[in-house]
């Protein structure tokens, strides 16, 4: 070992922001090329070395300490009216809970149809910088896009504590065939110690073959203990209750259109029923039925391969 190396302990305290990192891992497994979620262990294990790195520490002596999650969501009668979302929630928190991950959750309001989820980030901010007082971390790190926790980071930068920010920017289409773009607020990119942009260290040539990317991405072997929770923006569209059947036209990252004239009819990975985006395939034989968007176009919903 490098004997001018450090060797005193980084304590690092790792804060997600639930909602965020869940529209990640969805963007990740349905429209990325990667089609997989991000993984837990391997994120933790992508902070450590980064944090060794850029500390000048060996990564034995980079320890995740403390970490939290923070999400809102649906209560049992809602969940319960999701099919398996109850199942898949408890096993996400299995996964967390073997990861050491301490989880807060609050619940979501619906009022006329519009999801209510503020609170988190506030209560994210307040525990984060009692934690950090606390446990006195070398690095808090956050997980997290929104520029409401600037206030936290100039907070724990006062208390000499470092800051790392791990974040995602990406462009995709939503449930309403609209282009979407997410971005780092870049106030927030500003105020802490090491910025990482994730998805230019994922795109980078030089590092797709390396292991430590390549472990951010749940296994294949793995992948049906992450297959829940995926309705992190998704208003469900009320349908006319009336199936129809014909074939797939083209499909694009997540979303895919139907033959049906006079206009074809987009569908988003989020209505599909009993059916997994990466086995369709254009000319597959489907079943669906139509609703309106917030723009009051036709769109399918229910979509459903027909298999031999």
């Amino acid at each position: 070992m490098n004997q001018d190396r450090k060797t005193n302990l980084a304590r690092i305290g790792v804060f997600y922001d639930g909602n965020y990192f869940l529209h990640v891992s969805n963007y990740y497994n349905y429209v990325h090329n990667r089609q997989s979620r991000i993984s837990i262990s391997g994120l933790h294990t992508f902070i450590r070395h980064y944090v060794a790195q850029e500390e000048g520490i060996d990564s034995q002596y980079c320890q995740i300490v403390d970490a939290h999650y923070f999400r809102s969501r649906p209560g049992a009668k809602e969940a319960s009216m999701k099919g398996n979302q109850l199942y898949f929630d408890r096993l996400f928190d299995d996964i967390l809970m073997s990861e050491g991950i301490t989880t807060h959750y609050f619940p979501v309001r619906t009022v006329q149809g519009v999801k209510m989820e503020k609170g988190i980030d506030v209560w994210l901010a307040l525990e984060a910088f009692d934690l950090t007082i606390s446990r006195h971390f070398d690095i808090m790190v956050i997980i997290a896009s929104d520029g409401d926790y600037v206030p936290l980071v100039r907070k724990v930068n006062g208390l000499g504590t470092k800051v790392m920010l791990v974040s995602w920017d990406f462009e995709f289409v939503d449930d309403f065939g609209q282009q979407k773009m997410t971005r780092t607020s870049q106030d927030l990119l500003r105020e802490v110690t090491y910025p990482v942009a994730m998805h230019d260290l994922i795109e980078d040539p030089d590092f797709v073959s390396n292991a430590l990317i390549n472990g951010l991405f749940v296994p294949r072997s793995e992948r049906k203990e992450y297959d829940g929770s995926d309705s992190d923006d998704f208003i469900e569209l009320e349908s006319d209750g009336i199936e129809r059947e014909s074939s797939i036209l083209s499909l694009k990252n997540g979303y895919g259109f139907i033959k049906y004239p006079p206009n074809n009819l987009f569908f988003h990975y989020h209505t599909l029923v009993e059916t997994d985006m990466n086995e369709l395939r254009p000319g597959d034989n489907i079943t669906f039925e139509i609703a309106k968007n917030e723009k009051g176009e036709d769109v399918a919903v229910k979509v459903k391969i027909i298999k031999d």
